[in-house]
């Protein structure tokens, strides 16, 4: 474990190096910006080995050239002790990740196949990792940014691709914590608010799920980007506010580019409350005005440009602008999630924005509480950026029309982007204005009961949620607020440090998480069997076509660079090339009547069967057999 650990560690450190020293060149040295200018090179590096069809090995030469060529460039800062000590507590945090990261299933499979390839084969491009040889791209990964920079650890490690998927997150954990502190240092101006911010993040996303919540999947693109890339921007965001200088932007304009890339709906749903914020800014304290549209375009303008290629893979999908067909299927399928009233006019449910546990909770009713501190500009990205959220996720209106325009399946998740942990910074920075002999023991009774009461709800679907009173408190409390204080013009409090209540609400949080430290599974039983693995290595070539059934195949084309005929649908894009459901209903066939002629329109050269599913004979030369599985050459 340690020797793989230092061995990922090292080489996430080389990839992050020339982001560092561009970062330090431009004259702003932090870890939201080393992350956003390295994947900015990364994206460089991957534009010249898919435009030559080369292996991934000269992304590294582009990877040195750009180092080298930054680091005359580079200044020295004067450190930032508290931000040292919060990348040591990541460290110990990953380091503890580490035992929880269970065996790859689910998504993972799917990231993992595509940064197998980007290390397997030799002439890239961008059609090349796809999981079908006859598909298209995928509308959210046409560009493989994230999995370019996970396949380069690999590289540089010399550690097979499944170990970086799986372990990557424990040296990626101090990184998320650097940005989430930086956001809240921008946000709020003092070490106390980022560190408050800080502890409300990873109450909310890595304690309050258990088993180490979302930040096990750190590596994953989805992840990445919500836990990295969003809170970077953020704070590279509101620093721009106070900066004229253009370098200052250009960091917004790297990390909407990379967000864009890495997961095309998120920029957009970044901009929405930031969006808020200046428009509150505007009502509340007539200014930042300027500087916030600015910030906006810095970040819209090369997230348009990346939207704007993605717009022929885009039209190809059938969730995109959606047939009646096709919207009744995806309220059947999120109808948990929903307020349905007909297929064209729905809702999220309001129990959905609390589901995220009792940080999530208290952070929404603390909403209505920004407006005593109106005038400051945490209290205007909390009432702006949640009027702006709530009100797309609540109006049915604007929520179908979200819904038509990124697919139901994304639409949902723009309620992520509700600021929650500057809500629970700033309300309690509030709250600390009691005396203290009142306001602490009454912060860990909150956390106490509110832990037991709502501890969250972390299913795939929604069993119970939060409460809705909460949501339609900080929706109701959010506009109000914003209206008040625009008629009012003053702002009556200023936020104290909130850094006790902030620890003492989250510990309750806490002591539920590490007393859940453990992986969710233990060991995969539907995992290939490790001669099945060897023989896919050894005999079959790169970018064959393996047929199999759609759980085999899935798990094939992560564990070898090699192409399937089908995977379960609800792992593939459902465009016009994959046609998910048709290659399905032909795995069926060939399950039924055994005819080889339907692998051979595939062009499969190379037949899987799983025995507890196909439980029959092929006339075909075996190559490989087992207790399980068999692999015959067609």
């Amino acid at each position: 474990m340690i020797l793989d650990y230092l061995r990922l560690a090292l080489a996430t450190g080389v990839l992050l190096l020339p982001g560092a020293l561009i970062a330090r060149a431009l004259g702003r040295p932090s870890v939201a910006a080393t992350l956003v200018w390295t994947l900015a090179s990364v994206f460089v590096a991957l534009l010249l080995v898919f435009a030559l069809g080369t292996s991934l090995t000269p992304a590294l030469a582009v990877l040195a050239v750009l180092a080298l060529a930054a680091a005359p460039f580079s200044r020295r800062f004067a450190g930032d002790g508290a931000a040292a000590l919060v990348v040591l507590a990541g460290i110990a945090f990953g380091l503890a990740l580490w035992h929880v990261s269970g065996p790859l299933g689910g998504d993972a499979l799917f990231h993992l196949a595509r940064v197998r390839k980007l290390v397997a084969l030799d002439d890239l491009s961008l059609a090349s990792l796809n999981e079908f040889r006859d598909g298209g791209l995928h509308p959210g990964y046409a560009f493989p940014l994230w999995h370019g920079f996970l396949a380069l650890v690999a590289k540089v490690s010399g550690l097979d691709p499944a170990v970086v998927v799986r372990h990557e997150a424990s040296v990626l954990a101090p990184v998320a914590f650097a940005v989430a502190y930086e956001a809240g240092k921008a946000v709020f101006r003092t070490i106390s608010g980022a560190v408050s911010v800080l502890l409300a993040q990873v109450g909310l996303i890595a304690l309050a799920p258990g088993h180490g919540g979302a930040y096990t999947a750190l590596a994953a693109a989805p992840t990445a980007s919500r836990q990295l890339l969003v809170p970077a921007v953020v704070a590279l965001f509101f620093l721009s506010l106070d900066e004229a200088a253009w370098p200052a932007r250009a960091g917004v304009a790297a990390g909407g580019l990379a967000l864009a890339l890495v997961h095309p709906t998120y920029a957009l749903f970044l901009a929405i409350p930031l969006l808020g914020f200046v428009l509150a800014r505007a009502l509340l304290a007539r200014t930042d005005v300027r500087a916030g549209l600015l910030g906006l375009g810095a970040l819209l303008v090369p997230s348009g440009l990346v939207l704007l290629w993605l717009r022929p893979v885009v039209n190809e999908a059938v969730s995109h602008d959606p047939s009646e067909q096709e919207k009744l299927r995806a309220l059947r399928h999120y109808g948990s999630q929903l307020d349905v009233w007909s297929p064209d006019r729905y809702r999220l449910a309001p129990e959905v924005l609390g589901r995220g546990g009792s940080v999530a909770v208290a952070a929404l009713l603390l909403v209505p509480v920004a407006v005593l501190s109106s005038r400051r500009r945490w209290a205007a990205l909390v009432l702006g950026g949640s009027a702006t959220v709530l009100g797309l996720m609540l109006v049915p209106f604007l929520f179908t029309h979200l819904s038509d325009a990124v697919s139901l399946s994304q639409s949902r998740r723009a309620a992520g982007f509700l600021p929650f942990a500057f809500a629970f910074a700033g309300g309690l920075g509030l709250l600390a204005r009691i005396p203290r002999l009142l306001a602490l023991p009454l912060a860990l009774v909150a956390g106490i009961v509110f832990q037991h009461v709502w501890p969250g709800d972390f299913a795939y679907g929604l069993e119970h949620g939060g409460p809705a009173l909460a949501t339609w408190i900080a929706a109701f409390g959010a506009a109000g607020g914003l209206v008040l204080a625009t008629l009012l013009r003053r702002s009556w409090l200023r936020e104290r440090s909130p850094v006790l209540l902030a620890a003492l609400f989250v510990l309750p949080v806490a002591v539920h998480g590490f007393a859940t430290w453990s992986p969710r599974a233990r060991t995969d039983a539907r995992s290939l069997s490790p001669g099945l693995v060897e023989a896919l290595h050894v005999d079959v070539p790169k970018r064959a076509v393996v047929f199999s059934d759609l759980e085999t195949s899935y798990r094939i084309a992560a564990v070898a660079p090699v192409y399937v005929a089908a995977a379960p649908p609800a792992h593939v894009a459902d465009t016009t090339k994959n046609r998910p459901y048709e290659r399905r209903d032909d795995v069926l066939a060939f399950a039924r009547t055994h005819d080889v002629a339907i692998p051979r329109r595939y062009g499969a050269g190379w037949i899987v069967l799983d025995r507890e599913r196909m439980r029959f004979d092929l006339p075909l030369e075996r190559v490989f057999a087992d207790e399980r599985y068999e692999l015959y050459r067609l």
